[in-house]
C-alpha cells in the first residue's frame, strides 16, 4: 500500500481500477520535405487548423449546454487561439524555412508558446501553458489518419467499466468531457485549488485530488486505487483493512445522502421551531439544478469573476448579461445574490493591465477597491446585473468592503448607472437589495455604521479569518494557525450579527464555516440565520439544523465566547456535535489511514 497526499479539490470517495493516462498528447514525428512538397504541407496545415477550430467550437457549445457560459468561454478562447492568423503564419514559416512537415512545424510553434508561459514568474499566467498544450493536442489530432488515436474532448476514457483516472494533468476541456458515470474520480500530478480543472471537477461532483507531484510511475501496476477527495489522499493498492474502511465509509456516505435526499422538500427548522435559510454558492449555471434539488431557498453567492478570468479581454455587457440571465431564469423566482467582481490577490485576468504583479497582492488592489479604480469595467458589470434584475429576484453584493467611503462610492456609481438605464427605457427591477461582504476586521468593527447603508450583510469567513489572524491560508508553513474557531474570529462575527440585528437586516455566512456542521451550530448560536454553501453540503446541513435546538446552540456560543483559545473552542464544538450526532457528521471523510 502506498499513500500519497495532494490537494483536495472536489469532495467524495472513489474506489476502483486505475486508468493511467500518460503520454496521451499526440506526437508529431519529424519528416523532411522537398521544396515541391511545401504547398501540400500548407494545405494540410490549413485543413487541420480548420477542423480543430470546428472541434473547439463544438466543444464550446457542448460546454455551454452542460456547464453554462462561464466555462464555455475557456473553450471559446481555445477556438480563438486556433483561429489566430499568427499561429498559421508562424507554422508556415517553419515549414518553408526548415523544410519539415506541417504537424512538426505546428508542434514546435506551440511548444515555444507554452515554454514562454511556463517560464513566467506569475503562476496564473504560467498555468495558461496547459491551455496551449490542450490546443496542441486538439490540432495534432486532426493530422491523424487512423481511427485509434485518442483525442481530448470526451474521448480520453474508453472503458467498459467505471475507472479512476490518474494523469499528469487534465486540461479544462478534458475535465469537462468526463462522464461521471464512467469516471469514479481522478488524481493528477499537477494542479491547484484555484485551477479551472478543480472548479469544473467540483461542479461535476467528481471526487478529485490534484498537485500530487510525480506518482504515475508508482501507479502503473496498481490494481485498485482510492481517491479521497475530502482529505486529499490517493491510496495505491490499499491493504484489506484500509479498503474495507473506505468501502464502509463510502457506503455510509451514499446511504446517508440517499436518506438526506428525503429532507430536500422539508423546511430547515430547528427542533424548537426556528427557521434557518440554507442557500447555495455557485459558479456555473449547471449548479442551479443541484441547489434546487437539494432544498436551497436560493443562491446566496454567485461568483462572477470566472467570466473575466477565462477571457482574453473583459466580457462585454451582453456577454455578462447572458450569463446572469441564464442563472436568474433557472431559479424560477428564487432569490439570487450576485457578487460583483472579486478580482485581485490570486485572481487576476491577463488583460487591461489588471494582472500586474504586486508585492503583497492579498493586501493590494483587489475586489471592490479594484472595481472603483476601474469605473468603466465596474459600470459595465453593474449594467449587466441590473438588466438581469428585471428577470427575477436579484440581490447585488459588493465584496471586501473595508470603509464607509468605499461603500458609498460603490452605491453612488450604482445609482448613477440605474438612473441612466431607466431614463433610456432599459427594464430594471424597481428595487434591487444591496449587500456588503464583511471580510476584513475593519468592516466588522464598523458594522454598526455599514448596516445603515445596506439591505443585508454576508460574512466571508475565509478572508475574515485570514485577515484577522494575519495568516496566509495558502501557506503550509502557517496553515495550523488558520483556525475558524479562534475566539477573535468569533467575537468579530458576533459584532457583525449584533449590528445587523439592531438595524434589522439579514446576515448570511457564505464562507467555508457555513457548510461545516461543527461551525454551523456555533454560527446559529451567535445569531446567524442564513448559511450559504456549495450544493453538495446542503443535505447534511439541513439534517444538522433539523436535529438541534436553537437555545442549545445559543448556550454553546455563549460558552465558546468565554474560552481563550481556538483549541479549547474546537474541542467544545466537537463534543457538542457528538452529543447530537454520536456518529459525528464529519468535516472530511474520516477514513484517512492513521
Amino acid at each position: 500500500m502506498k499513500t500519497l497526499r495532494g490537494i483536495a479539490v472536489s469532495p467524495g470517495i472513489a474506489i476502483g481500477p486505475p486508468m493511467v493516462i500518460d503520454g496521451r498528447r499526440i506526437s508529431a514525428p519529424r519528416r523532411s520535405i522537398t521544396v515541391d512538397g511545401i504547398p501540400a504541407e500548407f494545405e494540410r496545415l490549413a485543413r487541420a487548423l480548420s477542423l480543430a477550430r470546428e472541434d473547439a467550437e463544438q466543444a464550446q457549445e457542448e460546454a455551454r449546454q452542460r456547464l453554462g457560459p462561464q466555462y464555455a468561454d475557456i473553450l471559446g478562447a481555445h477556438a480563438r487561439m486556433i483561429s489566430d492568423p499568427s499561429l498559421e503564419r508562424d507554422s508556415r514559416v517553419r515549414i518553408e524555412r526548415e523544410r519539415v512537415n506541417a504537424e512538426q512545424a505546428l508542434a514546435e510553434v506551440l511548444d515555444a508558446y507554452a515554454a514562454k508561459l511556463e517560464a513566467m514568474p506569475d503562476q496564473r499566467l504560467a498555468a495558461r501553458a496547459a491551455d496551449v498544450r490542450d490546443i496542441q493536442t486538439r490540432i495534432l489530432a486532426q493530422f491523424q489518419t487512423t481511427d485509434d488515436t485518442t483525442t481530448t474532448r470526451g474521448g480520453i476514457i474508453n472503458s467498459d467499466s467505471p475507472v479512476v483516472v490518474l494523469a499528469p494533468d487534465l486540461s479544462p476541456s478534458e475535465t469537462a468531457g468526463l462522464d461521471p458515470a464512467a469516471v469514479l474520480g481522478f488524481a493528477t500530478e499537477a494542479g491547484g485549488r484555484a485551477s479551472h480543472t478543480a472548479i469544473v471537477a467540483e461542479a461535476l461532483e467528481i471526487p478529485a485530488v490534484v498537485g500530487l507531484g510525480r506518482f504515475l510511475d508508482q501507479a502503473r501496476d496498481a490494481l485498485v486505487v482510492i481517491i479521497d477527495g475530502d482529505d486529499g489522499l490517493v491510496i495505491l493498492d490499499p491493504d484489506q483493512p484500509t479498503l474495507d474502511r473506505y468501502r464502509r465509509v463510502s457506503s455510509e456516505r451514499a446511504a446517508r445522502f440517499e436518506g438526506l435526499a428525503n429532507l430536500s422538500r422539508l423546511p430547515a427548522v430547528t427542533l424548537d421551531g426556528h427557521e434557518v435559510g440554507l442557500w447555495g454558492n455557485i459558479e456555473f449555471p449547471l449548479e442551479v439544478g443541484a441547489c434546487r434539488d437539494r432544498g436551497a431557498i436560493g443562491v446566496g453567492l454567485y461568483r462572477t469573476e470566472f467570466l473575466f478570468l477565462n477571457a482574453e479581454k473583459a466580457p462585454t455587457e451582453d456577454e455578462q448579461y447572458e450569463a446572469y440571465a441564464t442563472v436568474v431564469r433557472s431559479l424560477r423566482g428564487q432569490p439570487i445574490t450576485i457578487r460583483t467582481l472579486d478580482l485581485g490577490a490570486d485572481k487576476l485576468p491577463a488583460y487591461g493591465g489588471l494582472g500586474s504583479t504586486e508585492a503583497n497582492p492579498v493586501l493590494g488592489l483587489r475586489s471592490l477597491r479594484l472595481s472603483l479604480r476601474e469605473p468603466e469595467l465596474f459600470r459595465t458589470q453593474l449594467r449587466a446585473i441590473l438588466r438581469a434584475s428585471a428577470l427575477g429576484n436579484v440581490r447585488l453584493m459588493f465584496p471586501l468592503v473595508t470603509t464607509l467611503e468605499e461603500l458609498r462610492e460603490a452605491r453612488r456609481l450604482l445609482a448613477e448607472v440605474q438612473a441612466s438605464m431607466k431614463s433610456a427605457g432599459v427594464p430594471v427591477a424597481d428595487h434591487v437589495p444591496i449587500g456588503a461582504m464583511i471580510e476584513v476586521p475593519a468592516a466588522a468593527i464598523m458594522a454598526d455604521k455599514l448596516a445603515n447603508e445596506v439591505d443585508f450583510f454576508s460574512i466571508g469567513t475565509n478572508d475574515l479569518i485570514q485577515y484577522s489572524l494575519a495568516v496566509d491560508r495558502t501557506n503550509e508553513a502557517v496553515a495550523s494557525l488558520y483556525n475558524a474557531a479562534d475566539p477573535a474570529v468569533l467575537r468579530l462575527i458576533k459584532m457583525v450579527v449584533s449590528a445587523a440585528a439592531t438595524r434589522k437586516i439579514d446576515v448570511t455566512v457564505c464562507g467555508t464555516m457555513g457548510g461545516e456542521p461543527m461551525h454551523a451550530v456555533l454560527l446559529l448560536g451567535l445569531g446567524v440565520r442564513n448559511l450559504s454553501m456549495p450544493p453538495h453540503q446542503l443535505p447534511e446541513m439541513k439534517r444538522v439544523v433539523r436535529s438541534i435546538r436553537l437555545d442549545q446552540a445559543q448556550a454553546l456560543a455563549a460558552e465558546a465566547l468565554e474560552l481563550d483559545s481556538a483549541e479549547a473552542v474546537a474541542n467544545r464544538l466537537r463534543n457538542a456535535l457528538l452529543e447530537v450526532f454520536p456518529e459525528a457528521p464529519s468535516q472530511g471523510s474520516g477514513a484517512a489511514p492513521g
